[in-house]
């Protein structure tokens, strides 16, 4: 067996033997002292499990110097049981990796303390043993650590799946492992796509990530989401109708992109039907072509109830069918219907001049028998284009110039 490596007269692995018990005491101060996170550990797990796996270390470290060589697999399980309590506890890696780099320091401190010149042979064996040491606990803790947040990361996500499931079934009371909260905003949500996106996957991805960071920031439980690349639905935690306009524009600044929403607020109970409810209103949005921006049922009455199916839907589209081989006399009254019947405005979206407006107009209105000048026969018009939109019939073409 290789001769013991002295510093300063002692025998290095004697000295911290001999003084384990202490200087794991003294090395838990020191973490405390400079270490935040260890500050707000509980002392009873301070004075136990930290100092204990402390003094292990100590002993493992002087067992190394006395043998001279690297620590070993199962030497290293203690230490790797340790970081997976840590990462149980939600203790940050960089928190835990700190503790045991200070401490090596002090160790080294402690034991080269009075070395001599002549003590140099020794004190480079013992450095390098150090380094050794270092290196293998820091991969083995680093390793042990991952693997548990990677677990736990998963079984929140699965949990969180699990509930959402739950919800959206109706089944609120089969929920494990995520307490429910007494409500929710219920929100459907379409992402727009980002012009400037050249690598579509990897922007998709950080699109998301930054989604779910803007509305984690509006509830302090966890938010249930089900999103893809194109939008989904969330589910807020206890946050009211007054905040959900702000939740929309974070979400808008979070994606970089056109943002449109439906939402409710329901009780866990009521989560299935307004999921189903919040997606139609989207989709009558869509179909109707509003502006990005926040809807709800009361925003959409008329479009959603022109929406559901009826024997007077196929009746309403055919009062303008006499316009449909002229596109554009349909394309202009569509279009001065969404200006207010504004001719001007109407002129200026069609590039056209104001007098042919008046004249298609004219000629819509001998064809049709609808006036929109007339309200009562101005609201059969406006849910005549609504039923053609809703039944897909042919779009009229852009207008040619006159």
């Amino acid at each position: 067996m290789s001769e013991p490596l002295r510093l300063a007269g002692r025998a290095v692995h004697e000295v911290l033997d001999g003084q384990a018990v202490r200087l794991a005491r003294e090395l838990v101060r020191g973490f405390v002292a400079e270490i935040p996170f260890y500050r707000e550990l509980p002392d009873e797990e301070l004075t136990s499990d930290i100092v204990q796996i402390t003094e292990l270390n100590l002993r493992l470290v002087a067992r190394l110097l006395r043998e001279r060589r690297a620590p070993t697999t199962a030497e290293l399980a203690p230490l790797r049981a340790s970081a997976v309590r840590r990462a149980q506890e939600g203790v940050p890696l960089e928190a835990i990796l700190a503790a045991y780099q200070q401490g090596a320091g002090r160790i080294w401190d402690h034991v080269l303390a009075g070395a001599a010149p002549e003590d140099l042979a020794d004190a480079l064996a013992a450095g390098r043993l150090m380094l050794g040491y270092t290196e293998a606990v820091t991969a083995a803790v680093c390793a042990a650590y991952q693997h548990e947040r990677e677990s736990l990361v998963r079984q929140e996500q699965h949990a969180r799946h699990a509930t959402i499931s739950a919800l959206l079934s109706g089944e609120p009371q089969a929920t494990t492992g995520i307490r429910l909260a007494a409500r929710y905003l219920v929100l459907s949500v379409t992402l727009g796509a980002h012009p400037d996106e050249r690598s579509a996957t990897i922007a998709a991805r950080r699109r998301l990530h930054r989604v779910r960071e803007a509305t984690q920031r509006f509830s302090a439980e966890p938010v249930l989401s089900l999103l893809d690349p194109t939008g989904g639905l969330i589910l807020v935690p206890d946050l009211a109708w007054d905040s959900a306009g702000a939740l929309v524009a974070a979400i808008c600044e979070a994606a970089g992109v056109e943002v449109r929403a439906a939402g409710e607020v329901a009780p866990p109970e009521g989560v299935a039907a307004a999921a189903r409810l919040t997606q139609e209103v989207l989709d009558v949005v869509h179909l109707f072509h509003h502006p990005p921006g926040l809807y709800r049922l009361a925003d959409v009455l008329l479009e959603y109830q022109l929406t559901r199916p009826s024997q007077a839907m196929s009746g309403l589209a055919t009062l303008l069918d006499p316009l449909t081989d002229n596109p554009d006399l349909l394309r202009t009254l569509t279009v001065y219907l969404e200006t207010g019947l504004d001719r001007r405005r109407t002129a200026e979206r069609l590039h056209v001049h104001p007098n042919t407006v008046d004249y298609r107009l004219r000629r819509a209105v001998a064809l049709t028998g609808l006036d929109p000048v007339d309200p009562a026969q101005l609201q059969s018009i406006g849910a005549a284009l609504a039923a053609r939109r809703v039944m897909n019939r042919p779009r009229p073409a852009p207008p040619s110039s006159p």
